[in-house]
């Protein structure tokens, strides 16, 4: 059973988050649950899935939406780390010129 992003956190002391931060983060991906690590009763940092994160915390604005649509339209999206290096390098080159 799935739970839902907005019912209550788990709450895992820091060393159980230590021991068992791969099964933690499974659960926060597959089922949307939220963990709140503790450390000496005191909350010290919130685990979720990203999807959870993007849709609650950060939501996709409205113009990078925009902008990821049309770079799966131009084939963009596919570039390569190399690729994506490359047309840096040729940007300040250019950039370096007009100087």
């Amino acid at each position: 059973m799935a739970t839902s992003p907005n019912s209550t956190p788990k709450v895992v002391s820091l060393f159980a988050a230590q021991l068992q931060l791969g099964k933690i983060v499974r659960r926060a991906r597959t089922r949307s649950t939220r963990f709140v690590v503790d450390e000496g009763g005191e909350p010290q940092a919130v685990i979720m899935g990203f999807k959870d994160f993007l849709k609650t915390v950060a939501p996709e604005k409205k113009v990078l939406a925009a902008i990821r649509a049309q770079a799966r339209k131009n084939g963009t999206n596919k570039l390569t780390l190399h690729e994506i290096n490359r047309e840096i390098r040729a940007y300040r080159r250019e950039r370096d010129r007009a100087l």
